[in-house]
């Protein structure tokens, strides 16, 4: 196995050389991304949400950030050169084309015609729509088996398999949390981090949904909620994917949900136990087998999340380093098939 490298937190901007803002706080997504930009060397200026307690929430974790009145006092800010945003997933798509417009980098969607609005923006303003895919970018095992992965460590990607559990907290959820048309589905919402994963360990470009199904089990009172969702799919490059959603997480599990990942190649395996390794200890933890043996590695606060450095490069330099605006539209695009195709499983 490759040296594993220090963890990268080197500043990708001088003091004031990159600006940002932050806006609709109905995701805690908004504070990892914040934090990973900020821990980068981006200035974060300001800040916005309609409801007044949700700002002061945020500020409250981040005082550096002015409280904007609208979001379009952020937007005729020329110093700003990208918006943060974790509204509500269907004003996401929305919300990113109105800061393209206006010229800055956004941070997917619900229907495949908010996709290709935000398609046509981005080749009309040139600007950047980026997604915050964390159960990828901000665990550091994740980004490790990125490394492995593109270093031959399994050989060739045959399989990759998802696993997105989550705990409900049924009770704090806001209404729409549970209205299909704003949450878009099980597979459109959690299930987006499990099918840019595919697409980023596996290297295809595209891929064909084979099956795809949700279902309400437990939550009778809530009919338009998907609480289980699973997919099968097969990449243009022959390797496939089987991806399981759900928001079963038992009250007994120590953290939000057990999300794990295998990636199987032709010399070799790879299991992320990324937030806990149960009845073990903590996350972050990478498993390889190969043909020298078995190994494990405890990788928190050893790697790093060069993303959030990378993406102030991009939008400074106009690059794709961070992340191809293509691979970011076509692992929004899969959910929405994903979706679409669901057949729903009928309960008793």
């Amino acid at each position: 196995m490759p040296q594993t490298p220090a963890a990268r937190r080197t500043q990708a901007a001088t003091p004031g050389e990159f600006t940002f803002a932050a806006a609709f706080f109905d995701h805690d997504h908004i504070l990892g991304m914040c934090g990973g930009l900020c821990g980068a060397g981006a200035r974060l200026k300001w800040a916005f949400d309609p409801d007044p307690a949700k700002l002061r929430s945020f500020r409250e974790k981040f005082p550096q950030a002015r409280a904007a009145r609208s979001l379009d006092e952020i937007l005729g800010d020329p110093e700003v050169r990208l918006v943060a945003a974790a509204g509500v997933p269907c004003d996401r798509g929305p919300a990113g084309c109105r800061v393209m417009e206006a010229g800055k980098d956004k941070t997917p969607f619900t229907s495949m015609a908010r996709l290709k609005e935000a398609r046509a923006a981005v080749r009309r303003t040139g600007r950047k729509f980026s997604v915050y895919f964390s159960e990828r970018l901000h665990v550091e095992c994740a980004v490790r088996a990125g490394e492995l992965v593109r270093a031959g460590a399994v050989g060739r990607v045959i399989q990759v398999l998802g696993l997105g559990p989550h705990r409900l907290r049924k009770a704090t959820r806001p209404a729409w949390f549970f209205k299909r048309a704003q949450y878009g589905g099980i597979l459109c919402d959690i299930g987006s981090h499990q099918f840019e994963q595919f697409l980023f360990y596996s290297g295809a470009t595209d891929a064909t949904v084979e099956r795809a199904a949700v279902a309400n089990f437990a939550n009778p009172d809530k009919p338009e909620f998907e609480d289980f969702g699973e997919a099968s799919l097969v990449g243009n490059n022959g390797a496939s994917s089987y991806v399981r959603l759900d928001w079963f997480t038992p009250d007994g599990l120590r953290t939000w949900g057990d999300g794990r990942t295998v990636i199987l190649g032709t010399e070799g395996f790879i299991e992320l136990r990324k937030y806990v390794d149960v009845a073990r200890g903590g996350g972050d933890r990478l498993y390889l087998v190969d043909g020298k043996g078995e190994r494990r590695y405890d990788l928190r606060g050893k790697v790093g999340y060069p993303f959030f450095g990378q993406l102030i490069q991009d939008c400074l330099h106009r690059t794709e380093e961070a992340m191809a605006q293509e691979h970011t539209f076509r692992a929004a695009e899969l959910c929405l098939r994903a979706q679409a195709a669901a057949r729903r499983i009928s309960t008793p």
